[in-house]
């Protein structure tokens, strides 16, 4: 039986044969009831998490993962449906989203009595990687992609997301909750049918620790929300909002990091993706389309890109970090990248070779 959930959709749960998780979202009630045919096949070992004490960051450790499936040709794509012999990760003949638990994950569910330790310097013990990898199919169409979705396709794409992360944040040993997309074999996609990922940790990332910090630090000496007031500085300067509608933002952000960069937000407050509500999710499909659309229409060319949801940790900062995504492009020009290299990788300091209201004007030019 399916469940029901905001916008009409409907999501299915089975079980694939290796005994992981899948479910379908459709944006009608449909049977699904498709069994998977292939042989069980033994799930990868838990990897494990080792502490870097130089800057005490959690590093997971998946050596498992080297095996996993490299750019297949479309015939062999495991995440197009199944069609006669030809067996997929998704075992039915046809779907309009699917989810599932990533057959090679990097962080997966540890025993019931896993903690994670308490940094110690070099006497830190080594943890279980817990966690969870998902896989999020965002069509059964192998030479789409997510600008080419329809709004409506794009509105299942969010229930998916949001219930993902709905269910997600509440297993005990998750502390964030990070659905993303890698778009291009620039930024390293090894399935190159439109999909995301969703990465639960059992920790918060080093990205999200600082993002916190200085979040906290403005609440606390002003009272407001930090991304709030960067969103009424991006309306009050205009110059590079790239397009708006009465509940989301898309802007080039004043400091951006890369070449073309556009973050899209909410205009009202809200914490996690779970939280949206029916107006927003509305209204979310309609400028995510349209921004990306735009960053495709910048050279004329698929851009390659990582498109990345920051929300509030599950259990801090709740009342400090707003959600919003991240799109990001390392083309700075047909046939030319913009490499992380000593400075961005080595010591995290970005240098821009382009002013950001340049690039927003890019995108506003292009025609929509």
């Amino acid at each position: 039986m399916a469940k029901q959930l905001s916008g009409g959709v409907f999501r299915s749960d089975l079980q694939l044969s290796d005994g992981r998780q899948i479910s379908y979202y459709d944006s009608k009630e449909v049977a699904r009831s498709a069994v998977d045919q292939r042989d069980d096949k033994a799930q990868p070992g838990i990897g494990h998490l080792r502490l870097d004490p130089l800057v005490n960051e959690w590093i997971a450790v998946a050596s498992h993962r080297q095996h996993r499936v490299f750019l297949p040709p479309k015939e062999l794509c495991p995440l197009c449906p199944t069609v006669d012999s030809k067996l997929t990760e998704i075992p039915d003949k046809d779907y309009e989203v699917a989810v599932f638990t990533n057959r090679a994950p990097a962080l997966t569910t540890p025993s019931s009595n896993w903690k994670l330790p308490q940094i110690s310097g070099l006497d830190t013990p080594n943890a279980d990687a817990a966690g969870a990898c998902e896989v999020v199919c965002y069509t059964q169409d192998h030479g789409s992609s997510f600008a080419k979705l329809s709004t409506k396709q794009i509105r299942t794409v969010l229930e998916a997301w949001k219930d993902r992360d709905a269910a997600l944040s509440k297993l005990s040993f998750v502390e964030h909750v990070f659905p993303f997309e890698n778009r291009g074999e620039e930024v390293g996609v090894t399935l190159t049918h439109p999909h995301g990922q969703i990465y639960a940790y059992s920790f918060l990332p080093p990205r999200i620790e600082k993002m916190l910090d200085a979040a906290n630090s403005h609440l606390a000496k002003t009272g407001r929300v930090l991304l709030d007031d960067v969103i009424a500085r991006e309306i009050k300067d205009k110059k590079r909002i790239i397009c708006e509608n009465a509940e989301w933002i898309a802007f080039v952000p004043y400091a951006a990091r890369y070449p073309f960069e556009i973050h899209i937000a909410p205009k009202r407050t809200v914490a996690g993706m779970a939280d949206l509500d029916d107006k927003q999710s509305e209204l979310f499909a309609p400028i995510a389309k349209e921004a990306l659309t735009r960053l495709d229409g910048v050279f004329g060319i698929e851009m390659a890109y990582i498109a990345s949801w920051y929300q509030a940790p599950v259990n801090v900062g709740r009342d400090s970090m707003r959600l919003h995504w991240q799109i990001v492009s390392v083309r700075r020009q047909p046939g030319k990248l913009k490499y992380l290299s000593g400075s961005e990788s080595a010591m995290g300091a970005f240098i821009m070779d382009l002013e950001p209201e340049q690039s927003a004007k890019q995108l506003q030019e292009v025609k929509y």
